[in-house]
């Protein structure tokens, strides 16, 4: 009889890769990542991800908006899936879709579910259903504030038992899903986050090219790449860039990404009398070139699992101001300092103003030997996907 991990040379095996969507967040970027370095005549990834506009499995998905990596996805030959978003009271409705979904669909290899906070539910349904490696995967130090945080905690409670590995990006994000004695204990794999080096690394002709096409050639850039919302605290950062902005008429403050809070964060700058100074660029389908242009990165978050803008930030040689609440795993050169939140903004002004005169240098090596080039990293998870163990990660 075939072992239950054995592939056939026929077609790709499947890895079925659990999102709340398919936007440019740090989970997504990070898979998409790994995707693009993966033998996809071995290893197919497909993506199961979550809609207001489905209600039941199997409904059709086309009033669902699309999203950022769809249109890539599709191209590198993966397929969507959609279950209806998860709202605690439609719980009963949620298990049925799950069910439905994996009483259809029994070709996954591997199912890692990225979305833990409801993990705990549809893992154990793949499992019945004969998926032979089910992964609880934790990518975030935090749950963030109101109902929602609390419903998450007690529906990850027990977590760790309904899966067969559980992974963390940081020693900080696999405490918050599993609990710091199984992180202490090692029963919680530590795979830190990584990206294409190779593509961040510093190009000064990148650099200039887009400084210009900006309109910012002279100027002293201030960098940020996040989503719009509450653990990126992008009120804060914007008083950081305001109190900049007093002690250098040069400074201008570039925002790449989006998300509910925008509006907020666009109106605050007008509030301060900064708006002209300020540019909002919304996702980009090529973050790596805003690095080159920056001169300055600026992380002041609540929390994270490990950053992978900050990786990218490095990988670009960018000097980097960053929470004391960001893992210090995320750390891979010099180029990092952390500072309190709980400091009024104008110190970090202070610290951004004091580390302005520093050297751009390639940090390749450097990222590289740290273990946060994907392309290593990829080799790592073709094999644990392949063979089902993850020793090697």
């Amino acid at each position: 009889m075939k072992n239950q991990m054995e592939t056939t040379a026929a077609e790709p095996i499947r890895i079925l890769h659990v999102l709340g969507g398919t936007g440019p967040g740090g989970a997504e970027s990070r898979i998409m990542d790994l995707y693009r370095q993966m033998d996809r005549n071995a290893i197919q990834f497909d993506f199961l991800v979550h809609s207001s506009a489905v209600k039941r499995a199997g409904d059709d998905a086309s009033g669902r908006e699309p999203q950022f990596y769809d249109r890539e996805i599709a191209s590198l030959g993966g397929r969507i899936y959609v279950l209806p978003k998860f709202k605690g009271y439609n719980y009963l409705t949620y298990r049925r879709a799950v069910r439905a979904f994996f009483a259809a669909h029994h070709e996954f290899r591997v199912v890692q579910g990225h979305m833990t906070s409801t993990a705990a539910v549809y893992l154990p349904i793949a499992k019945r259903a004969g998926v032979p490696v089910t992964v609880a995967h934790s990518r975030s130090a935090g749950t963030g504030r109101g109902l929602k945080a609390l419903a998450t905690k007690v529906m990850r409670r027990k977590l760790y038992r309904r899966a067969d590995y559980c992974f963390a990006c940081s020693e900080a994000a696999g405490a918050d899903a599993f609990g710091e004695a199984r992180v202490k204990a090692g029963r919680v794999r530590i795979i830190h986050n990584a990206v294409d080096v190779r593509k961040f690394t510093y190009n000064p002709d990148v650099r200039s090219a887009l400084r210009r096409e900006l309109g910012i050639e002279d100027r002293f850039v201030l960098g940020h790449v996040g989503r719009f919302y509450y653990p990126k605290n992008h009120p804060y950062l914007i008083r950081i860039f305001a109190a900049v902005c007093a002690a250098r008429e040069d400074a201008v403050l570039v925002l790449v990404g989006d998300g509910e809070g925008r509006a907020a964060a666009q109106r605050q700058c007008e509030e301060l009398g900064i708006g002209d100074r300020v540019l909002f660029a919304g996702n980009q389908q090529c973050p790596e070139a805003y690095y080159q242009a920056f001169d300055f990165f600026l992380l002041p978050s609540f929390y994270e699992g490990l950053p992978g803008v900050l990786v990218e930030a490095q990988a670009a040689g960018l000097r980097c101001l960053v929470s004391d609440t960001v893992t210090r795993e995320a750390r891979a050169t010099d180029l990092v300092t952390y500072m309190s939140i709980d400091l009024p903004p104008e110190a970090w002004a202070q610290a951004v103003l004091a580390g302005a005169d520093y050297e751009r240098r390639d940090t390749c090596g450097e990222m590289c030997a740290a273990g946060f080039d994907v392309r290593e990293q990829a080799k790592r998870y073709a094999d644990f996907y392949l063979k089902g163990d993850c020793s090697g990660l």
